[in-house]
């Protein structure tokens, strides 16, 4: 006790000092205003206005102790004081519409208002930094200190700024290992996950969502009701899950009120506009008309001079707003959250129009022994639907760009000029307006818990949710659409609606323990989920009237001429789950981690439908160690920890492992039509999860109270038992393939991350985090001994026609993204292209074989890197978040469709269309259009992703107590050597590094936007 009053006696000094430089003008105001300190009269001066007072109080930490040396000052001004020896002060003179500001090193600020009272006795939490921090893990949280697991949380004053339209923007670039693409601008579009690397062939590759402990997906919450994202990355920490884990596990915690909290309104919003980042240069109408001139094949002029970019973009406005009301006393606490976006694309009618809401209330009983907890979270949306079931047709865009420049929008008659004879060419301007289109989703998902605590340190909890989501989609083809034309029909209309209910029942028991120097956390728990899916979609055509869009189904002729179109269908499928967990930790230096889960999924053949996913690390706090007591004051943490886990994956598919049968061509028979039936699946009773084994060994070091962090993790991953359609022989199959597990596949990487505080004062912060990361992969097999894949490879990704070619080969031995093709070395002096054969020499691509195809590149980065600062200057903060991807290769689509000469016979063509090739000579104007390694590109690129100027103001009245607002800019600028719209494509799936030709334009987006509190 005696050490810590003398410690404390010593921060009090050290913080007067500081106090008196950080306020200059505080001694200037004493010789006309004394400084009364704790202890003294506190007595009001005569004359005092009856809207002042004098305040007095006590400020004590966490255990009751007295804080001498807390400053205490009026927001706003210079007048304050510091507690004394007992921690008590008081402050004279004070405005009744003031707020006090108690501020001491190492706890945390808290601002209170005086709000007519004349005592304000405070208590202050200690700041937890380092690892203090509390982060969340499978069914609970955890202390960094104890962590053992490669587990990485981001919390909201972390987060990127400016506007978000997912949870996993606020996060992109922040965590090592994890890397966010956002392909396009589509307003409706999410954002893709990849932790390293890929892990599959066939089954799901984006990572569990759990929204405060419930399934759930990135859009379900908004982004700016949001606490925190924590991320568990290796197979220790996500084995917990089981066969929902193998690609990690997000956890998203949104916004809580405590008890004991004032009542508090928060409302933010902000504008957001939007350009184009890079636009392809094709060829106008001048510059058309020279081909023209030049009687080159395929070139007309009709006269006109058209952009049809201008006809199709706008520039689109967005806007949000959030509004948050939350408070609580000793036994309730409450929060409301209501979110609203409205949100443009840069092609007019690719809108997105969401309403979120969340409810939540916590109530305690009987000193703390039941705790309940309820939640209402959903959202309604509503967007264009551009397409047939889907929410935006990419050929809108294409078209724009290879549309005729010199055709008119429309003839002298008033009609769209369109060109039916030709394939996938469309006026774009009719694509967007000869369409009408909704999609309307509603989501509704109430869940909420029991905790009971019937003996000290034993909690049992009992949560459940009921999750319903409803999509309903409409679409409609005027009688002037292309299509229409095309068909001789007399519009087009569809009508469809899925619907998905997700029903979670999870009951857990946590026992904490300490006996002396030991410490224990037991978790035992029984997970039940079950998932239904239902879908319906119809289509007709051939209307008498086309008001009616998608609302008169049976006004079209084809329904009575057996030509509409129909479908449905429903699944379900159910997930059981028996799970324990015991941590173990010994003065906090030895840790020690093992967890089980034993599932059960009606996914799997009947011979295998339970497996066991097991987990098991440890971790070594050597600052703990009395060897290192002299480097503390230099070295705050050093922990080294290792673990391995094993996950599982389940087949999306319901009914993967039986014999199907489905109904084909109707044929008459006697006079009635009967439908055929025919075998659509195999069955496998032996169909199991794939398996995935991860090893993962971890170390973290903080210097100088952790002013400066780093944490270093290498991983390595096994996937046994891949998933994948396997042909076999008909008989004795009833059907040519089987979903089976036989393949293996590794991946390992090294993560690295370094954080740093190098500027810490009174009036200005720098906070600096930069992270790296690496990822192999290998296909080591693609078979087993039942199961073969003819050559050990199989070919994926589609050019799409006219070239009609596969981009990609998955091979044994090989990575997962390599593009496979004809590599071309040259061209000979007619413009056509020379290729490099099997054995290695040039020959003309007219004497192309498949053998002479081979590895061009591969579409994975094979490194990440990323930056982000954060400083504060007074009441001005500054934010810069940098990232970037190395080490792979683009497949330019656009460009290989259109800078070839031939493409001039299908529309417009590229401005560098008839430059050089290989500093030779064009491309000869016959030269088809083929796939081959001139058209695949590196992909390295560093972005200034995000940029963010704020201010936030001194207000001294209520009742708003806090203002701030700022400018951001996102996706700013970008240094490539990429010819593209945007080296940022897709980076999932098995044939990663397409940039698709139908391709939604990547934006820059201009935010304005303010926050208040009252």
């Amino acid at each position: 006790m005696k050490k810590t009053r003398k410690k404390r006696m010593c921060i009090y000094g050290i913080t007067l000092c500081l106090f008196l430089l950080m306020n200059p003008g505080f001694l200037a105001e004493a010789a006309d205003t004394p400084v009364i300190r704790a202890g003294d009269s506190g007595a009001s001066p005569e004359g005092v206005q009856q809207d002042r007072r004098t305040i007095s109080g006590k400020v004590t930490d966490q255990q009751g102790q007295p804080l001498p040396g807390v400053t205490i000052v009026v927001r706003g001004t210079m007048s304050g004081v510091i507690t004394g020896a007992d921690g008590s002060y008081t402050v004279p003179d004070v405005p009744n519409d003031a707020t006090l500001v108690f501020s001491f090193v190492g706890m945390k600020t808290q601002e209170l208002p005086v709000a007519g009272k004349t005592r304000l006795d405070v208590v202050l939490t200690e700041a937890t930094i380092g690892l203090e921090e509390v982060v969340a893990v499978g069914y609970g949280t955890q202390k960094k200190l104890e962590l053992t697991s490669a587990v990485s949380s981001v919390k909201s004053d972390d987060f990127v700024k400016g506007s978000s339209t997912d949870a996993a923007q606020l996060i992109k670039g922040q965590v090592a290992g994890v890397s966010i693409i956002n392909p396009d601008a589509n307003p409706t579009s999410t954002s893709q996950i990849v932790l390293r690397g890929v892990t599959t062939l066939a089954a799901e590759t984006q990572p569990l969502i759990l929204i405060d402990g419930i399934p759930g997906s990135l859009t379900d919450v908004a982004p700016e009701d949001i606490e925190s994202v924590d991320i568990l990355k290796d197979g220790s920490a996500a084995a917990i899950y089981g066969t929902r884990g193998t690609n990690g596990v997000v956890l998203i915690t949104t916004n809580k009120a405590r008890l004991q909290t004032a009542a508090i309104v928060e409302w933010s919003s902000y504008m957001a506009i939007q350009s184009i980042t890079k636009s392809l240069r094709f060829m106008n109408a001048s510059e058309y008309r020279e081909l023209v001139a030049q009687n080159k094949p395929g070139a007309i002029d009709y006269g006109s001079d058209t952009d049809w970019i201008d006809e199709i973009f706008r520039t689109p406005v967005s806007h949000t707003h959030n509004v948050s009301m939350k408070g609580g006393n000793a036994q309730t606490s409450y929060i409301m959250n209501v979110n609203y976006k409205s949100l443009q694309g840069l092609m007019l009618k690719s809108d997105n129009e969401v309403f979120n809401a969340r409810m939540e209330a916590n109530h305690t009983m009987f000193d703390g022994k039941l705790k309940i907890n309820g939640n209402i979270m959903g959202y309604d949306q509503k967007y264009f639907s551009g397409g047939d079931g889907y929410s935006w047709r990419g050929d809108v865009y294409r078209n724009a760009l290879i549309y005729n420049p010199t055709d008119p929008v429309k003839d002298e008659g008033g009609n769209w000029t369109e060109h039916p004879d030709m394939n996938n060419y469309a006026n774009p301007a009719s694509l967007i307006r000869e369409t009408a289109g909704e999609i309307r989703v509603t989501n509704f998902k109430p869940f909420g818990s029991v905790s009971i605590l019937p003996l000290d340190g034993l909690t049992l909890k009992a949560l459940a949710s009921h999750d319903i989501y409803n999509k309903t989609a409409g679409y409609a083809e005027s009688f002037d659409h292309i299509n229409s034309i095309k068909n001789s029909r007399t519009g087009f209309a569809s009508r469809g609606t899925t619907r998905t209910v997700d029903d979670l029942l999870e009951i857990t028991g946590n026992y904490i323990r300490s006996f002396g120097n030991h410490n224990v956390n037991f978790l035992a728990g029984y997970s039940f989920q079950k998932y239904l899916y239902e879908f319906y979609w119809m289509n007709n055509y051939d209307f008498s009237s086309g008001q009616y869009t998608w609302n008169n189904l049976s006004d079209g002729a084809a329904l009575a001429k057996g030509n509409a179109g129909m479908d449905s269908n429903k699944s379900s499928s159910k997930l059981v789950s028996y799970f324990g967990r015991a941590n173990y930790n010994y003065r906090n230096k030895y840790l020690f981690m093992a967890s089980i889960r034993y599932e059960g999924s009606s996914k799997f053949g009947k011979d295998h439908k339970w497996g066991a996913f097991p987990a098991v690390s440890a971790g070594w706090n050597i600052i703990n160690e009395p060897f290192l007591e002299n480097w503390k004051p230099m070295v705050s943490a050093l922990k080294i920890r290792g673990g391995f886990g094993i996950t599982g994956t389940a087949p999306s598919d319901s009914y993967s492992s039986l014999s199907r049968l489905a109904t084909g061509t109707k044929y008459q028979y006697n006079g009635e039509w009967t439908s055929t039936v025919y075998p659509s699946s195999n069955a496998n009773p032996d169909l199991k999860w794939e398996k995935k084994e991860e090893i993962n060994l971890g170390l973290e070091i903080g210097i100088f109270d952790d002013r400066l962090t780093a944490n270093v993790d290498f991983y390595k991953r096994t996937t046994r038992d891949l998933l994948w359609d396997y042909m076999v022989a008909t008989p004795p199959y009833l059907y040519s393939t089987v979903l089976a597990n036989a393949g293996k596949m590794e991946n390992q990487g090294l993560e690295l991350g370094i954080a740093a505080s190098p500027v810490q004062g009174p009036g200005l912060n720098w906070k600096t985090a930069v992270n790296f990361s690496t990822n192999k992969n290998k296909v080591v097999s693609l078979s087993s001994d039942q199961y073969h894949l003819s050559g050990g490879y199989f070919d994926t990704g589609s050019t799409d026609e006219p070239i009609q070619s596969t981009t990609h080969r998955v091979e044994e031995g090989k990575k997962i993204g390599n593009f496979y093709g004809y590599k071309t070395v040259d061209i000979d002096d007619d413009g056509y292209w020379i290729i490099e054969g099997a054995d290695g020499n040039p020959k003309p691509i007219a004497e192309q074989e498949p053998e002479d195809k081979k590895i061009l590149g591969n579409g994975l980065p094979k490194y990440y890197l990323n930056w982000n600062n954060t400083i504060n200057y007074k009441r001005f903060d500054l934010n810069v978040t940098m990232r970037g991807a190395f080490a792979f290769q683009i497949l330019n689509m656009t460009k290989m469709f259109y800078a070839v000469p031939v493409s001039l016979t299908r529309g417009n063509v590229m401005q560098s269309t008839y430059g050089k090739v290989y500093g030779k000579t064009p491309l000869n104007d016959f030269q088809e259009l083929q796939y081959v390694s001139y058209f695949i590109e590196d992909g390295d690129y560093w972005k200034i992703d995000n940029i963010t100027i704020g201010y936030t103001f001194n207000l001294k009245n209520r009742p708003v107590n806090h203002l701030r607002v700022y400018v951001s800019g996102s996706n700013m600028f970008t240094v490539t050597g990429y010819s593209g719209i945007d080296p940022e494509v897709n980076s999932v799936g098995l044939y990663p590094g397409n940039d698709d030709r139908d391709r939604y334009p990547s934006t820059r987006t201009y935010t304005f936007g303010f926050s208040v509190k009252f």
